[in-house]
């Protein structure tokens, strides 16, 4: 969303106050005032008021799939990635943790009244803690997993699998690079290799996750590197070019074909260089990825 677009929002505040929203009250007052106008709107509601919203509002209303049956996928995705530390994060996430050191817009995330925002992708909440862990010691490797329920604003297709809030697996790697780039090459043969397990062990207890395919996508600086991952991966590899600047030079894609004979992108993943802005270090290294553990549990549940 653009300034102009927003014009609406801003129409009756002078420059100056709207400055001071901005950048020229303390944080902590900011967010006190912001919290004491909301206390009043939330004594406004009425019943229908709400009533309304919880059936209306994409944000609120209830996932679309059985509990049981993501706690089961979930269950099965930790098991996994059993060489990972699995990591229970908070639902809130410090305010610009996505925009400040990734590509994100902040229009797309969900942001409180408390200088927080409503975690909308775990792998930059995970790089704050691979951060935090590496200035404790610098000569750990560390190794995370979670799985969260995510919240994003930005409108979402109107089909199947698709919903304002959903459930994904995420891991993150760290550690200090090594001389060829090891830390790199290994850290992404592993994730690549566990999302691979993982689906292999969901098709064992029934779910139709079988023959994934997985791409591998660099920047031709990065051409030697993916083939040097590929080596290490228990699969067959189709290798793409990297156009996409989110990523730091080298990127993973598995895509599962549903039962219905539709391809989906299911898990993601690759280098980042957000260690570099969150530790001031660039000889840190971070892998991030993801799995859609909400699709799997819709999309190719046991039958």
């Amino acid at each position: 969303m653009t300034e102009d677009s927003r014009s609406w929002a801003d129409a009756g505040l002078s420059a100056e106050v709207r400055e001071a929203l901005v950048s020229g009250m303390p944080a902590s007052r900011l967010w006190s005032v912001l919290l004491g106008v909301l206390e009043a709107r939330a004594k406004g509601r009425t019943a229908a008021s709400l009533n309304e919203q919880w059936r209306k509002d994409r944000f609120v209303q209830p996932c679309y799939v059985d509990q049981r049956s993501l706690h089961e996928v979930e269950g099965h995705l930790l098991a996994a990635a059993s060489a990972f530390d699995a990591v229970e994060l908070s639902p809130l996430a410090p305010l610009g943790v996505c925009s400040s050191v990734a590509l994100a817009s902040q229009n797309k995330i969900v942001s409180t009244a408390r200088g927080t925002e409503v975690v909308s992708d775990p792998t930059n909440v995970l790089a704050l803690e691979c951060a935090k862990r590496l200035k404790e010691n610098s000569d750990l490797t560390v190794r995370l997993a979670t799985s969260h329920r995510c919240v994003r604003a930005q409108v979402f297709p109107n089909q199947n699998g698709f919903a304002a809030h959903f459930r994904i697996f995420c891991l993150a790697s760290a550690g200090h690079e090594r001389e060829n780039r090891e830390f790199l090459s290994s850290a992404l043969a592993e994730h690549i290799n566990t999302h691979l397990s993982a689906l292999e062990r969901l098709a064992q207890h029934g779910y139709l996750t079988q023959d994934p395919k997985v791409r591998l996508l660099a920047t031709e600086r990065n051409s030697q590197l993916a083939a040097h991952v590929a080596s290490s991966v228990n699969a067959n590899i189709q290798h793409q070019a990297l156009e996409h600047n989110y990523y730091d030079g080298i990127r993973f894609m598995i895509d599962l074909r549903t039962p219905e004979g539709a391809e989906v992108p299911l898990s993601d993943g690759g280098a980042f260089n957000w260690l570099h802005k969150l530790g001031s270090n660039g000889k840190l290294t971070l892998v991030a990825s993801g799995m859609g553990s909400q699709l799997i549990a819709y999309l190719w549940r046991p039958r």
